[in-house]
């Protein structure tokens, strides 16, 4: 199946093509649809589907999207939603990852490990018509670290240490990380709904 992602990030779609085998995911600037919306909802679901909605209904395609982002506890479930743009208010431009990441380790310099329980957050919604929407949520918990680690990954991925263990997401294989990561979780979730639509033939496609 050919299924229309809800992004402009095409290291976001690597990730969501190796995850989604063996459907085939595609982004709008590959049909010439410029896609942009503004995620306003409060909740990671919301914008999930949001995004999942606004391309359908711009396209008539089925269409997949995911939000996600980090929940720090000390820090009152921050940067949450605000994830992708976390500190713009205060600085008063958009950080870049590593300048986001520092960002954190700055408000948490003086709380212990045991307090810095965290986790990452993936919702993902898939729209097949106006009427039939599926959402799924995953996450997977862990630390913030004292510092980051690791050259893999992206976003937060340095700085979040996965489990009780003492690897970030970014020292991880990226084949470790589409084992256990939010996103990695979330998808496995989400092809089941699709194998079970396919096999009662509610779904139909080419």
């Amino acid at each position: 199946m050919e299924l229309l992602f809800a992004s402009q990030n095409r290291h976001k779609l690597g990730e969501m093509a190796a995850l989604m085998i063996p459907h085939v995911i595609i982004l709008p600037a590959d049909i010439g649809i410029g896609f942009e919306f503004e995620e306003t909802e409060k909740t990671f679901v919301g914008n999930a589907l949001g995004k999942a909605d606004h391309l359908y209904n711009s396209t008539g395609k089925i269409s997949l999207a995911d939000d996600s982002g980090i929940v720090i506890d000390a820090l009152d479930g921050a940067p949450g939603v605000f994830s992708a743009r976390y500190g713009t208010d205060i600085f008063g431009r958009p950080l870049d990852a590593i300048e986001k990441n520092r960002y954190v380790l700055d408000q948490l310099k003086d709380v212990p490990k045991d307090k810095r329980t965290a986790r990452f957050v993936c919702s993902m919604a898939l729209v097949l018509d106006r009427y039939r929407r599926f959402v799924v949520q995953e996450t997977v918990e862990g630390y913030v670290a004292a510092k980051p680690y690791g050259e893999g990954g992206f976003g937060y991925d340095p700085i979040f240490l996965v489990g009780d263990g003492n690897k970030t997401m970014a020292e991880m294989s990226e084949r470790e990380k589409n084992t256990i990561s939010h996103r990695a979780i979330a998808a496995r979730r989400m092809l089941g709904i699709i194998q079970q639509l396919e096999q009662s033939e509610v779904l139909h496609v080419c």
